[in-house]
């Protein structure tokens, strides 16, 4: 399946796109090389928005299957000493979307060079970095037809060789809260005067690390963090405002539903008693992404052929993939790109991060065997 050639053809396009990084929804010239690559193998193109490309290989048939990719970098100045480096100042591609897109344009050439019947989509997509691309694309009609859709994701915490493969809840729900504490400022020698809103939001981010440890079921995970809390201007002086930034993760929708419940409560409540106001501003940035265990049972059948398997990876980052799942059903696999020998161990979103090229191909030989296995047995 994978040639020398191809295999360099795989890391040539990997490091061309790493070089040349994009935010979300600007990622122009990315998708120009997405469109261009697909339309010389003679696979129907379309855009959907500025930026985001689907392709499609339509055989006949009735089973339609979905590959998705993402593809954009994040606002981050990139460390690495290496010749393929960022050429954009304060943009690279930290999370491995380089990658994802380089697997799934060559998957998308093997394919496209053997016969199979069925309908093969490849979903090019932006802004999966806290923007909610995915949304974009379903409602652009990315999603019309498809009966099923396949996701992979390079991970720094596996090593090269090993996917991880999980039923049911994968990542996490992703929201985002914004808390502003209204209150009285005047001089510092004077807080009697005041009604003092350094105290209060103090006061408002102890209480909420108090809803995982007393309101979520022990045996269900959660995280809340604030992440960001600013106000005042001089050391002797107290604010009439300060603002607070958080996050909130979770997996099961009834726990969803109960921490956003209890930010609102306690950030009103703890500020009402203090003589404060709080205004509070609640993001559903994307839901938690839940693998179908059929699929989940298929694709670890699928990587068992190409390298170790593991189903632990349940992690509390955030992936908008969960829209297209929330839909059809779908699959969401992790690929491992760590590899200590070379030095390539830092976390996503690291201005150190950076992939073992050596798992590409095993990542675009699942892409094809997963493609093939539906279209041929369906699930």
């Amino acid at each position: 399946m994978m040639t020398e050639d191809l295999k360099e053809e795989l890391v040539r396009l990997r490091r061309d796109i790493h070089m040349h990084p994009e935010l979300g929804f600007q990622e122009h010239r990315t998708a120009g090389l997405v469109e261009g690559y697909l339309r010389e193998l003679g696979i129907r193109t379309w855009r959907i928005g500025a930026t985001g490309v689907v392709g499609e290989i339509d055989n006949g048939g009735e089973r339609r299957i979905a590959l998705r990719a993402d593809m954009d970098a994040l606002p981050i100045q990139e460390e690495n000493p290496v010749p393929y480096a960022s050429r954009n100042p304060g943009v690279m591609h930290a999370c491995g979307h380089d990658a994802h897109t380089a697997m799934l344009l060559v998957a998308a050439k093997v394919l496209s060079g053997m016969e199979f019947e069925g309908k093969l989509r490849f979903i090019f997509q932006p802004a999966e970095e806290g923007l909610n691309g995915a949304l974009e694309m379903i409602k652009g009609g990315a999603l019309e037809g498809v009966d099923a859709i396949v996701g992979l994701h390079v991970w720094s915490q596996l090593p090269t060789g090993t996917f991880a493969i999980g039923d049911g809840p994968v990542m996490a729900a992703v929201d985002r809260f914004r808390i502003s504490v209204r209150g009285n400022g005047g001089h510092g020698a004077s807080p009697h005067e005041t009604r003092d809103p350094v105290v209060c939001a103090s006061h408002i981010v102890m209480a909420l690390q108090t809803i995982v440890a007393r309101n979520v079921d022990p045996l269900k995970s959660a995280v809340v963090t604030v992440g960001r809390i600013s106000g005042g201007t001089a050391f002797n002086v107290i604010p009439d405002v300060v603002e607070m930034e958080g996050t909130v993760r979770t997996f099961e929708d009834e726990v969803h539903e109960l921490v956003e419940r209890r930010v609102k409560e306690i950030a009103g409540e703890v500020s009402s008693g203090l003589g404060c106001r709080a205004e509070v501003e609640y993001e559903h940035l994307n839901r938690a992404t839940v693998n179908d265990p059929r699929l989940a049972t298929i694709a670890r059948e699928v990587a068992s052929k190409i390298g170790r398997v593991t189903e632990e990876q349940r992690n509390m980052g955030g992936e908008d993939f969960s829209e297209y799942a929330r839909l059809v059903p779908g699959v969401f696999a992790f690929l491992g790109v760590r590899n200590e020998e070379k030095g390539i161990v830092h976390p996503h979103h690291s201005p150190r991060f950076d992939v073992d090229e050596e798992a590409l191909p095993l990542g675009v030989q699942f892409e094809v065997s997963m493609a093939l296995r539906l279209l041929e047995e369906g699930f």
